[in-house]
């Protein structure tokens, strides 16, 4: 549903400040808010949003097709590298039209919890083998179709990857994701511009990792980014090996591989951040990247804790990200950020209920290059999501603590209404395009890993 005009009366709603404010009329036309009213009564026809609304959260960060594999890699020990193979084994299996149905049923989970756009990092390009399809563009495609159908916003962040490692060629799974060099890449990609003309679609860059992108092949896609106005995002520092690798190969960290080579800007996102030495962190905090965190990921994978507060201090954006999607939940990864700094310093009260709501809406938006996104304001894309505060989770609520009863208690399970670029999402805690998403998640995966 996607009434060209419509109201909604919310019983209290973030608007960007340290408190929430009760008794909110919005008003929306087509895709953008029109109106913010506070005080008044509900009007005859305004549809009443029972809870605390907030704006549409942005998950910065995903690899859509890594939701086949929570909890099938939970028994044993292990590294990022070991969940590594088992990644690779599902990218294998995955063609234009199963990547379809998983990123269809994933985004519909993400909508649930109230994500309204994703940045889909994008790196599974070709056919087993590394053979382009006779589109080139297909997976990207079927993954744009996929939000679009799931009633979320995309940013198709598509990734240059072209190497094992340093000095190292691809091989086996990795065929898939390599372009063969960065100049071949830019061809590709530049048939997606057209992306940024539809309503719920956009084009971002990325390089994979300088694991995976040689220098001078980072200067070309910062290059082909800067020219088309695109964000550009690339892993960073996500493990101490790759650190140590950059340094043996290259004599210099990956923050400063990517600075010489002109990646580093206003328009670009580091993701992870996890392992960067003082230099690292204070040249981000010059050069004016964002950093997007996946907490809960770099805790499943056992990765670290990134230095997200100490960027912050420095000026450094911070945007929020679900990446392997261990689970589908920004409330947790809101949270995440603060618990891991209380374990790292041993301080509570690190961030701030309205700073990491930053972080999960309009921090997120902007990275992922909606930067009209991710507040109740006039003129902002119109994205409403309201958690219920009859929940067991939030019963006891106070008015005057309702931003951090709903960061630091609630959960995705508590949102009960979505209102995605105007159009009505989720209802009643069901989803309005997704059927059933239980059983749409369950077929997809079932289709690419063994029950």
């Amino acid at each position: 549903m996607n009434p060209a005009r419509a109201q909604y009366f919310c019983e209290h709603a973030w608007l960007g400040g340290p408190t929430t404010e009760a008794d909110v009329l919005v008003s929306v036309e087509g895709d953008r808010i029109t109106g913010v009213h506070l005080g008044g009564g509900r009007p005859t026809g305004a549809v009443r949003l029972a809870g605390l609304t907030l704006p549409g959260f942005a998950n910065a960060h995903s690899h859509a097709f890594h939701r086949a594999l929570r909890g099938r890699s939970e028994r044993g020990h292990g590294t990022f590298w070991t969940w590594r193979d088992q990644m690779y084994a599902v990218a294998e299996a995955l063609t234009p039209e199963n990547y379809y149905e998983l990123a269809r049923a994933t985004y519909a989970e993400m909508a649930l919890s109230g994500i309204t756009a994703v940045g889909e990092f994008h790196y599974l390009h070709h056919q087993p083998g590394g053979l382009p399809y006779s589109a080139p563009n297909e997976m990207g495609l079927a993954l744009v179709r996929a939000a679009t159908e799931a009633g979320i916003r995309v940013t198709l962040i598509d990734a240059c990857y072209l190497t094992g490692g340093p000095g190292r060629i691809a091989e086996g799974p990795q065929l898939r994701f390599s372009d063969v060099d960065a100049e071949a890449w830019a061809v590709r990609v530049a048939a997606l511009t057209e992306l940024s003309s539809q309503p719920g679609a956009r084009l971002g860059a990325a390089v994979h990792s300088v694991r995976a992108v040689p220098p001078p092949s980072v200067t070309v896609v910062a290059r082909f980014a800067s020219d088309n106005a695109l964000p550009l995002h690339f892993h960073l520092s996500e493990q101490r090996q790759e650190n140590d690798a950059s340094l043996a190969s290259y004599g210099a960290s990956p923050t400063d591989v990517l600075d010489a080579a002109g990646a580093l800007g206003p328009l670009s996102t580091a993701v992870h951040a996890t392992h960067l030495s003082a230099s690292d962190a204070a040249r981000l905090g010059r050069s004016g990247p964002g950093v997007c965190m996946c907490p809960t990921t770099e805790q499943d994978l056992a990765d670290g804790i990134g230095p997200a507060r100490r960027l912050a201090d420095d000026g450094v954006a911070i945007s929020l990200g679900s990446d392997s999607h261990a689970t589908i939940d920004l409330f947790a990864e809101m949270r995440a950020l603060e618990y891991d700094e209380r374990l790292s310093s041993g301080r509570r009260g690190n961030w701030s209920a309205q700073e990491l709501l930053v972080a999960a809406t309009m921090g997120g938006h902007r990275a992922i290059g909606w930067p009209d996104a991710g507040s109740i304001a006039v003129g902002a894309v119109a994205d409403l999501v309201t958690v219920s505060t009859e929940s067991p989770r939030l019963a006891g609520v106070d008015a005057d603590w309702l931003a951090e009863m709903a960061v630091f208690a609630s959960c995705g399970a508590d949102v009960v209404h979505v209102v995605s670029s105007g159009q009505v999402v989720v209802s009643g805690g069901h989803h309005c395009l997704v059927d059933d998403v239980p059983q749409a998640l369950q077929s997809a995966i079932h289709a690419v890993v063994r029950p």
